[in-house]
């Protein structure tokens, strides 16, 4: 163990690389999901099923070239997320966040479910009111 911890200090620039990553994130988190939840439409958890996504009608290379970019996000910010339980930053949004932003069988049950925990349910409720945005609906 003590060996792994002179390996890590020893190498300057992968801290550096790291702290920055960390800063970067944390101010990532603080602008761009609170931007994402209050653009949520306010019935998106009261339907029984997924709502279609706007470019379901788009050519198939577009639609691929989306879904591909659209889970290339969705795994970057479960990482932050993740990363972020530890490190400053909001977390369970961000992991919420790239949840959504995902496609995955059983997606929606797990969102729905992650919804109604009460520290998510308030915090997306906190931060809609803030902006003006009508509260999320919920089962």
């Amino acid at each position: 163990m003590e060996e792994l911890f002179k390996t890590i200090w020893s190498n300057e620039t992968w801290l550096w690389a790291l702290g920055i990553i960390s800063i970067l994130s944390f101010v990532a988190s603080l602008v761009f999901i609170p931007y994402l939840i209050v653009r949520m439409p306010a019935d998106y958890f009261t339907a029984e099923k997924r709502h279609k996504t706007p470019w379901a009608d788009k050519h198939i290379v577009i639609r691929t070239v989306l879904i591909t970019l659209k889970n290339c996000l969705g795994l970057v910010l479960v990482v932050m997320g993740l990363a972020m339980l530890v490190l400053p930053g909001q977390g369970l949004l961000t992991l919420f966040i790239g949840l959504i932003c995902l496609n995955f069988p059983g997606k929606y049950r797990l969102e729905k479910w992650l919804i109604q925990q009460k520290s998510v349910q308030r915090s997306i409720d906190w931060l809609r009111q803030r902006a003006g945005s009508e509260p999320l609906k919920y089962d």
